[in-house]
């Protein structure tokens, strides 16, 4: 969730910083155009890109690849024998608190500026129920306040002129009249409603000096809009600037923004505008399809980023879950298995969202990339049902038996993970370094499988692997879980073999002279065994290797 709002913050910050130069560019147009320029900076607050990215990833084309690849051994030996986990440390705790503590900070300012907005809005509200009604002026509402208030409209969707009693006393015929066409020009535009949503920004983002830069440039642009509609009616400019000293000098200006009045933005350049006007430019047609294309690529390049980031998703699940059951586990559990669940389904204890992605998408943790700290902190209880029952293949059933088990709970898990984690992921291939699993000088030392031992099983204690009736894509498999680095099969060797792998894992995993007149530890290192033993070796490469971006996950809720 941090990095997500972070990503939203810069993006916005950024296109904020592209709406300045544009209107920078702009500055000799309309004062019209430069605010719907800045209206669009504040509404991208509240619109992310990563929503325009999430509705263009609901456009998905026609699969063209086959679906995720079979589990392998080693997670069918996870399943019918707990393994155990290796746990992150834990967060600091005053880690885990910075978050709450930064809600809190953004809660308390949110609802200042919530609390300050309301008693203002009162507060007018209030004044306008106790104005007296005027005669309607161009089927306008008037009241009349004994306050002192500028004159301004309240109101969004039913807008109400509100003047101050006595204003005819203290402006002539001529400012009341130039006056009244600035109020005009705000209620033809809506500006009470575009300044309430820019209220509405500064009241979610008020932490960022941005919004408030935005709002001041809002607030400038439309009273000089409107100060140029004025001159624009055949006003006086002299009359018409006489009249803005006498209400500020006279009245109080309007307290909240989406009340607007005829004061704001610094007096003095307006005063000394109003009497230099000599008009704006038209936008010429360069201009107007520049801003039509930064309009359309705004919205577009998010959407089209989304539509292609679709198609690395992996596939749909095919198979689900009835019921799932998810806790969190209880402190200091020690007990880490992943295991048969109800009816053929799966349960475990005590496990990280890592470890349950890569068992759902046959992948190693290093293949995860992106995901929060948390999901390889924090542990879970979980066990789900399977939408349709299953049984535990036949110990003496073929390894496709075994693997289309293993792999039907596996896209229930996904499905677990979808709905009840939120997670998202996004394949990428990206080229890596790898280790090539070949044969060594003289062949590899494999056993054909013996029908008399039970198979297919996939054991590994840290020290020794044992196997039965295990092909090399698999070796080369498990091979990766212990190197934390992808291994490709390159043997070229066909079948199922038996066979059994012991090394110190005290020693380094590649081979390396002892330079310092010691002894070695008894015992082969990981390379060595696999070539002594197994009659393989691995070669040091860079490949192409599957990963997958984390995109969102989230805390599951309890039950």
């Amino acid at each position: 969730m941090n990095h997500q709002l972070f990503n939203h913050l810069w993006q916005s910050t950024v296109f904020a910083v592209a709406i300045a130069l544009a209107a920078s560019a702009l500055r000799r147009n309309s004062p019209r155009v430069r605010y719907w320029l800045w209206l669009a900076a504040s509404l991208k607050f509240l619109i992310p890109f990563s929503l325009l990215v999430s509705t263009g990833a609901t456009v998905k084309f026609p699969p063209d690849t086959p679906s995720m690849r079979a589990v392998t051994v080693q997670q069918i030996s996870t399943y019918f024998a707990p393994a155990t986990l290796i746990p992150t440390p834990a967060s600091p705790a005053h880690a885990s608190r910075l978050p709450i503590v930064a809600a809190a900070i953004w809660l308390a300012g949110a609802l200042f500026l919530l609390f300050r907005w309301y008693r203002r809005w009162r507060a007018l509200h209030e004044l306008a129920r106790k104005a007296t009604p005027q005669p309607p002026m161009d089927e306008l509402r008037v009241l009349s306040s004994p306050e002192q208030l500028e004159p301004g409209v309240l109101g969004i969707l039913q807008p109400v002129l509100l003047l101050p009693e006595g204003i005819t006393d203290t402006l002539t015929q001529e400012q009341l009249e130039a006056v009244l066409a600035h109020e005009r020009c705000h209620i033809r535009y809506r500006d009470n409603l575009t300044a309430a949503l820019h209220m509405c920004v500064e009241t979610i983002f008020w932490f960022h000096p941005l919004v408030w830069f935005i709002g001041a440039r809002l607030m400038e642009e439309r009273e000089r809009d409107c100060d140029q509609a004025v001159l624009l009616e055949g006003n006086h400019p002299g009359a018409y600037a006489r009249g803005i000293i006498q209400v500020c000098g006279n009245y109080v200006e309007s307290p909240i923004a989406c009340a607007a009045g005829i004061s704001g933005s610094d007096l003095k350049t307006r005063i000394r505008e109003i009497m230099t006007w000599s008009g704006s430019l038209p936008l010429s047609w360069r201009a107007r399809t520049m801003l039509a294309v930064a309009a359309l690529a705004a919205v577009s390049l998010p959407f089209a980023i989304g539509i292609l980031r679709a198609q690395s998703l992996p596939p749909a699940p095919a198979y689900t879950y009835d019921a799932v059951s998810i806790h969190k586990s209880a402190p200091g559990s020690n007990n880490h298995l992943i295991g048969p669940g109800p009816q053929g389904g799966l349960r475990g204890e005590n496990v990280p969202v890592m470890t349950l992605i890569t068992v759902a998408y046959s992948v190693q943790d290093y293949q995860i990339i992106g995901a929060p700290g948390w999901a390889g902190s924090e542990t879970f209880d979980f066990s789900f049902t399977p939408d349709k029952k299953e049984s535990l293949p036949n110990p003496a059933a073929g390894l496709k038996d075994f693997q289309a088990f293993m792999n039907r709970n596996a896209q229930r898990l996904q499905s677990v993970l979808r709905d009840r984690f939120g997670l998202v992921l996004r394949a990428e291939t990206r080229e890596l370094p790898i280790y090539s699993l070949v044969q060594a000088k003289g062949g590899h030392k494999l056993s054909p499988h013996d029908p008399k031992l039970k198979g297919p099983s996939l054991q590994t204690n840290g020290r020794q692997t044992t196997g039965a009736m295990v092909p090399l894509p698999m070796i080369a498999q498990n091979l990766s879980m212990l190197l934390h680095r992808p291994v490709r099969d390159d043997t070229h060797i066909d079948g199922e073999f038996d066979f059994k792998l012991t090394w110190n894992p005290d020693l380094d995993s590649a081979p390396q002279q002892i330079s310092d007149g010691g002894s070695p530890p008894a015992g082969a290192s990981l390379f060595t065994a696999i070539t002594e033993q197994l009659g393989l070796r691995l070669e040091s490469t860079k490949g192409p290797v599957q990963v997958y971006v984390v995109e969102k996950v989230e805390h599951p809720t309890e039950n």
